[in-house]
């Protein structure tokens, strides 16, 4: 991808960085210390080429370890409640956990829960939210992040969750409040303003990848309004990330675009159109309750210190984040 705000900078410091991938300042000193981004000094000063964020973004869609700040990398962990409770033992510790999904929000979860003392290392699966509940399903995964509409009932997850998981109780904890869209051109010069606009002549697509949020919810609304697919132009051609289509509509490649805000913050050539806010939740199984790593999940989330890591962040509404919101 490239981020066409940016790329006339020489030099990105770890605040562009963090802006760039949505996490906050400190996460990006910790992939510093962890070796998993490029890096060079001017005095005592970390900088960074765009080039290097762009090759850590790839990477990224790897399933890689993700590791916290008392993890190998450094053991400054200093947090209140976490000294309060003791480690479980080691035998409870599952062997992987994996948290699947493709929001930044997600890899500073993941660096929270291996710091955690009822933590372990994680592991992040880039997969769209229908692979993700499948994964689930299959036991690939642990936790699954979801944001699929239903065209039918309106709601999110939950329809998917029943479908896709079938016999098994879940339980569905809520993320976050994004906004989902249209990215455009600045400016806007095609006038696309809702997703009938999508259907008619002249605007060129480019799509997400089947399995998608972003892609449901496209395809559900083109459902609701008889709208084949394949009648858009390019409707075809996918790309594997929100960040990656924004980019291209960015770059002249396409004229719109599906998805949340958040993926074209940073990017000046690209204007987003709001219309929908959509529910940010994760899928656990309700056998895994008892987990210690499960438990230590939710208590992150609940709390104030995870909360205040985005208040410098656009784009999230945590009013509800920790809560369970359905159950199957």
């Amino acid at each position: 991808m490239r981020i066409p705000s940016l790329e006339s900078k020489a030099a990105l410091d770890a605040q562009d960085v963090a802006d760039i991938l949505k996490i906050a300042k400190n996460t990006v000193y910790e992939l510093v210390k962890r070796g998993e981004i490029k890096f060079y000094n001017v005095g005592r000063k970390f900088r960074f080429t765009s080039a290097d964020v762009e090759e850590y973004i790839n990477r990224s869609r790897r399933l890689v370890p993700i590791m916290g700040p008392g993890g190998a990398a450094g053991q400054d962990n200093d947090r209140p409640a976490e000294r309060a409770m003791p480690r479980p033992e080691k035998e409870v510790v599952t062997r992987n956990f994996v948290i699947g999904g493709q929001d930044g929000l997600l890899d500073l979860l993941a660096s929270y829960l291996t710091a955690h003392p009822w933590g372990q290392p994680v592991l992040r699966a880039h997969i769209g939210s229908y692979n993700g509940l499948i994964a689930l399903y299959r036991g690939e995964v642990q936790v699954a992040a979801t944001h699929l509409w239903d065209g039918d009932s309106g709601e999110y997850n939950l329809p998917y969750v029943r479908r896709l998981l079938p016999g098994l109780k879940t339980m569905i904890v809520r993320l976050a409040w994004r906004t989902q869209g249209l990215f455009v051109a600045k400016g806007n010069p095609l006038d696309l303003k809702s997703w009938h606009d999508l259907a008619r002549p002249g605007p060129t697509l480019i799509n997400r990848e089947k399995g998608a949020g972003s892609r449901v919810l496209l395809d559900e609304h083109l459902r609701r309004m008889g709208v084949w697919g394949r009648t858009i132009k390019g409707y075809d051609h996918e790309a594997q990330s929100p960040h990656t289509v924004a980019a291209a509509v960015g770059r002249g490649e396409a004229d719109v675009a599906v998805g949340h805000s958040k993926a074209s913050d940073q990017m000046a050539s690209v204007d987003f159109i709001p219309l929908q806010q959509e529910c940010y939740d994760l899928a656990i199984k309700k056998e895994d309750l008892n987990l210690p790593v499960i438990r230590a999940l939710l208590e992150i989330l609940r709390s104030e210190e995870f909360r205040r890591e985005f208040e410098p962040l656009s784009g999230y509404d945590l009013r509800d984040m920790g809560q369970v919101v359905a159950e199957t």
